[in-house]
């Protein structure tokens, strides 16, 4: 094996390890004993613990913004694309739970902030297709025409919401009854 696929066995090894740690024992101690990897091999690649969360927090977020890319970007109208990005949320939280409990808990719990400009230029050019395919539904009339931060909250707010409850197993929370309530819901708040 190659020094260049050695680092990226360990990378991932540690990135695969603190995901399933994560939030009980995310100490280096937990990621070393549990991956194998040394301490030395953690600061080589990641500089710090929190530089390690601030990688797997940007790839988890990836995978969430690629799921709701896949969903909306073929979607025949704006009605559709907000139907599925919201469907595609949901079911990117029942599918990969552990991924969006790093998502929801992650900033509050560890300290991203000396990552912030990493994490945001790594989830910009998906925040940007996101923003292209919704920008003329906007320009249309179709969506309203908001701030995009509004229209983030709008979309995405209720959905998080759910998904941080049902995370925390509070019992009223329901993804499948969220599914089924939750896109027209949303769709109404965002219309033209």
């Amino acid at each position: 094996m190659t020094r260049h696929k050695r680092s990226e066995e360990t990378m991932r090894r540690l990135l695969d390890t603190a995901l399933e740690v994560h939030p009980g024992d995310f100490t280096l101690r937990a990621m070393t004993t549990r991956s194998g990897v040394s301490m030395g091999s953690l600061y080589h690649h990641f500089g710090s613990l929190e530089g390690l969360a601030a990688t797997l927090y940007s790839r988890c977020m990836g995978d969430l913004l690629d799921t709701l890319l896949a969903a909306v970007e073929d979607a025949p109208s704006a009605r559709d694309g907000v139907r599925r990005a919201v469907l595609a949320y949901l079911g990117f939280t029942a599918d990969h739970p552990d991924k969006a409990r790093f998502i929801h808990a992650a900033p509050y719990a560890i300290d991203l902030g000396p990552h912030a400009e990493r994490i945001a230029a790594d989830k910009a050019p998906r925040l940007e297709r996101l923003t292209a395919w919704i920008r003329p539904h906007m320009d249309e009339g179709t969506v309203a025409s908001l701030p995009m931060a509004q229209v983030e909250m709008l979309l995405i707010g209720p959905v998080a919401e759910v998904t941080r409850r049902w995370l925390a197993g509070a019992p009223e929370i329901d993804l499948a009854e969220s599914a089924r309530v939750l896109p027209d819901r949303i769709w109404q708040s965002l219309r033209g």
